[in-house]
């Protein structure tokens, strides 16, 4: 009677923990962003403006600006002059989305206080120039070159400044942006005529240090690093502890009602 009634105990504990187990396992962060536009986690970083503002914060607040001055028209141009449906599609798509980034900049700035341009810069001046000015697949081909390869030098800004501003607002928009330039990239590669060779005008980068850098005496909060939206959170850590822990409620409770049974069974016989 005894053995069965233990037996019993053991499997209801151990099921226990297990369901514990499996609940962790089974629940990653939930990916929302579809295959196209990016939908930044809102939820996961503070925007109150607090923290320090850096020059580099505020360069890279204008410089999202001035993408999208220049971006957008481009888009427009995409759409009206290419005929290739998958480059009218990626300039359709990319222009909508810098119209989405350029509300959350402009918010930004006005939260920050920190002053916005109305124009393109010459050199975007200059692109635009360059795209009213072919056709066909000339126009592709200055459409997609321009744009890749200046996405491909503010992707890395915008990691550098996610990973380092003490400002919330910034680092919020550091996010959003760097998910509508991840984006941007794949768009733009997935046009088929993107020239690689041609992308290497720089240095590769350093390779990593050998050691991890100090911390910083002031770091940014655990609540504010969270993965991104789609990237599931380690779990064996936290399933490994619930197990444990699910096993010790498991032995303390055999101990304690285990043994007063074994007595009580005694007494009896």
């Amino acid at each position: 009677m005894h053995a069965n009634g233990s037996t019993g105990t053991w499997r209801r504990l151990f099921g226990t923990a297990a369901v514990a187990v499996a609940v962790i396992l089974l629940s990653p962060v939930e990916a929302h962003a579809g295959p196209d536009v990016p939908v930044p986690p809102s939820d996961l970083i503070s925007d109150d403006g607090e923290g320090a503002v850096s020059a580099a914060d505020k360069d890279l607040v204008i410089k999202v600006r001035l993408a999208g001055l220049w971006e957008i028209p481009a888009g427009e141009m995409a759409r009206q002059k290419s005929s290739d449906p998958r480059i009218r599609r990626i300039g359709r798509e990319i222009a909508a989305q810098h119209e989405v980034l350029d509300t959350l900049d402009r918010a930004a700035a006005r939260k920050l206080k920190v002053s916005l341009p109305n124009k393109p810069n010459s050199d975007q001046q200059r692109w635009l120039a360059e795209m009213r000015d072919a056709d066909g697949a000339d126009f592709d081909a200055v459409y997609i070159g321009r744009l890749r390869a200046a996405h491909g030098k503010i992707f890395p800004a915008i990691g550098t400044v996610r990973a380092t501003t003490r400002n919330d607002t910034v680092r919020k928009l550091a996010q959003q942006a760097n998910q509508f330039v991840a984006t941007h990239l794949t768009l733009l590669e997935s046009s088929g005529i993107v020239d690689f060779a041609g992308l290497q005008t720089s240095p590769n980068p350093a390779a990593p240090a050998t050691t991890p850098p100090a911390i910083a005496a002031n770091p940014v909060p655990a609540a504010n690093t969270s993965a991104l939206s789609g990237i599931m959170l380690p779990v064996a850590p936290v399933a490994l502890l619930a197990l444990a822990g699910g096993l010790a409620v498991g032995i303390f409770a055999s101990q304690r009602f285990g043994g007063g049974r074994r007595r009580a069974y005694r007494r009896r016989w």
